[in-house]
């Protein structure tokens, strides 16, 4: 039986890597993705599989949700099975700074669709803050420094709620989106962000240098959906920056 699962497990990471298969600009094809979920679900059956299976479950609930989905229901709907399910695993794996990371990009996402104002005044922005700084300390060096710039993205995008969420600083999020592109890759959704903050600081000419890199440099073949994303970003920001 065990050897099933882990064969659900390989199955699961080929339709995966196969995500962008089909894909046209950053519309992705539910097929594959579709797949992978079907076999990250029955890998979990087994304890050994559990927390990997639940990493790459949650990878696809973000992805399914951000490029394949379009229906405003349905995006909320599939971020909400990452964050059940995040959070239900959390608790379980409380050392996985991976786990922690995925949670994450789901509430992040979960956040958007419902309303940055609405999710803030339900504690989202705190959670976000909070997990940030665990995964700085479980593993800074996770996901090309991901706790750094998880915490610098909620920084920036949070609103300052007077008595309600007071501590969102722009300050704050160029110094720990600035820490997060100096570890590991300095991956482009990185870049796109400190463009963002440092822009609204007034650096202009840091952020149009950065954006400007991001839409020069090819996707990478592995994140081929997710970069075109980002590049597109990129063109946006820099008509708004010149």
């Amino acid at each position: 039986m065990a050897f099933v699962y882990a064969s659900e497990m390989d199955k699961g990471i080929v339709a995966y890597n196969n995500r962008a298969e089909g894909a046209v600009g950053t519309k992705a094809q539910s097929k594959n993705i579709d797949q992978a979920i079907r076999h990250f679900e029955r890998a979990m059956k087994i304890d050994a599989l559990e927390e990997e299976a639940t990493d790459y479950l949650l990878r696809c609930y973000y992805y399914k949700g951000t490029f394949v989905l379009s229906d405003k229901d349905a995006r909320k709907a599939e971020y909400n099975k990452g964050k059940s399910l995040a959070e239900k695993m959390i608790a379980k794996y409380p050392n996985s700074a991976a786990l922690r990371f995925r949670y994450l990009t789901c509430l992040g996402k979960w956040a958007e669709v419902y309303g940055i104002f609405a999710a803030a005044k339900e504690g989202v922005a705190d959670l976000m803050k909070e997990h940030s700084e665990k995964i700085i300390e479980l593993d800074p060096e996770y996901e090309n420094g991901g706790g750094y710039f998880m915490l610098g993205a909620v920084h920036f995008k949070s609103p300052y709620i007077p008595f309600i969420l007071s501590w969102p600083d722009n300050d704050d999020a160029i110094i720990w989106l600035r820490k997060a592109f100096q570890t590991g890759a300095a991956i482009p959704v990185q870049k796109t962000y400190l463009a963002k903050a440092l822009y609204k600081d007034k650096q202009e000419d840091e952020a149009i240098r950065l954006v400007r890199e991001i839409i020069s440099t090819p996707p990478d073949p592995d994140y081929l959906v997710e970069e075109r994303f980002e590049i597109e970003e990129a063109k946006a920001l820099l008509e708004d920056f010149e």
